[in-house]
């Protein structure tokens, strides 16, 4: 019975400590309502032969609603061709227990902003907001990400995440598979 409820201890402190601390960027409540939403996070890098493409999380809620910013920043010297969010973009999230989660995009159409930078390189960013169901985010929180698709307006790209890497914009280690078990729970309450 003693080794019963250590077992019982050690899996619960473990469950625990398994989750990583909330980063809130902003909490407001106000008349209008109320708006919450985590710190972004790195979930993919890829630099190949001077063109970088970069994605960051953060999770929000507002009024209730579960949703998933999406920021999308593309570096070249050469012209960047755009990406556009439309009224049919989605993203399609596929779980390491094979099941497929696909959150809507919530906004009006958008191509970003191209800006060049000071040395002279062309950079193309692009934000969108994604809306779960009710329901079907529940997955996300107990098995890891192995790889998202977003469907922009007119094409699909495939980003392949990683179990873990460590950022080359600020050499922090982030964990992209485990992105939504560890941080879905800063924006429930």
């Amino acid at each position: 019975m003693n080794k019963l409820i250590l077992g019982a201890l050690l899996f619960l402190t473990l469950t625990a400590y398994s989750q990583k601390p909330c980063e809130i960027e902003t909490n407001v409540t106000d008349s209008l309502g109320t708006y919450k939403i985590t710190k972004q996070s790195i979930i993919f890098e890829r630099k190949f032969a001077g063109n970088a493409t970069n994605l960051f999380f953060a999770l929000f809620k507002e009024n209730g609603i579960i949703g998933l910013e999406l920021q999308q920043i593309k570096s070249s010297e050469e012209f960047i061709k755009a990406n556009c969010f439309d009224t049919n973009s989605k993203i399609f999230l596929q779980l390491n227990n094979g099941k497929i989660i696909t959150l809507f995009f919530s906004g009006n159409e958008t191509c970003g902003t191209l800006i060049r930078n000071e040395n002279n390189q062309n950079t193309r960013i692009l934000v969108g907001s994604f809306l779960f169901s009710k329901s079907n985010y529940e997955e996300l929180k107990s098995s890891p990400v192995t790889f998202m698709r977003i469907s922009y307006s007119g094409e699909n790209i495939d980003y392949p995440f990683k179990t873990e890497f460590t950022a080359e914009i600020n050499k922090k280690t982030y964990q992209p598979e485990n992105y939504f078990m560890d941080y879905l729970n800063c924006v429930e309450n």
